[in-house]
């Protein structure tokens, strides 16, 4: 790819934005390319190089080890566990695009397990694959109970955020989300979705929303690309 010099979008955005989608779609998994190639393979000063690893550092996504260069970090989405918030917030505050795509909505009533958690004989579920920056990394089902889930149908699913509907349209108060995290190996269709190898170990999580009279909301089965997703807990020590 080469930079748009005519452009009036800065020289270091564009190259931080091309870095950024070369990181999420694998092509660096450890070390990027030294400040001098990176000069020589774009043309541009070592001022626009700078500026673009720097913005990307702070965004988290790069981490610099002196003496050695600059290395892609860990995992790139991180979702700070105690508030529960949205996909698209959370993708959102990594300064990064979210994105969606329908898989799948419509009336269920195969699970005994999604029956018992909504108390109800047959339930509504809305499956999407999520995205940040183009790249895949999630695939996110929700359950609701029947009434909910025929409003919800009512919108554009493609790019609905769920949770400000659920509050601002149909008036429902999210008060409470009980969640487990596990790892696994994701279902064959869900690695095809995520462009994951089947054998790939992905992040499990089962998240249960109540409303202030305990009555449940939502039932919501995530997975997570573990290479590109991470959940943190920040914690304090009490004594006495």
């Amino acid at each position: 790819m080469k930079l748009d010099f005519e452009s009036a979008e800065p020289l270091h955005i564009q190259l931080k934005n091309y870095l950024k989608r070369e990181i999420m779609g694998g092509i660096y998994k450890h070390k990027i390319p030294s400040e001098r190639e990176l000069m020589d393979r774009y043309s541009v000063s070592r001022t626009t190089v700078r500026a673009a690893i720097s913005d990307l550092v702070h965004e988290g996504i790069l981490e610099k080890r002196h003496g050695k260069g600059t290395f892609v970090s860990n995992v790139p989405v991180h979702d700070w566990l105690g508030s529960f918030t949205s996909f698209t917030e959370t993708i959102k505050n990594m300064k990064m695009q979210p994105g969606t795509r329908l898989l799948f909505n419509g009336i269920e009533s195969s699970s005994k397990k999604i029956k018992n958690i909504l108390e109800t004989e047959k339930y509504y579920m809305i499956e999407r694959l999520r995205f940040a920056d183009d790249i895949p990394i999630a695939i996110e089902k929700h359950y609701y109970p029947l009434e909910i889930g025929k409003e919800l149908e009512k919108y554009d699913l493609n790019s609905a955020v769920l949770y400000d509907l659920l509050e601002s349209a149909l008036g429902v108060n999210l008060w409470k989300a009980d969640q487990m995290i596990t790892a696994g190996k994701p279902e064959i269709q869900d690695a095809e979705h995520l462009m994951i190898s089947k054998d790939s170990s992905v992040l499990m999580s089962d998240r249960i929303i109540t409303t202030p009279k305990g009555d449940t909301v939502e039932f919501l089965k995530s997975v997570f690309r573990s290479d590109m997703y991470a959940f943190n807990i920040e914690m304090k020590r009490r004594k006495g």
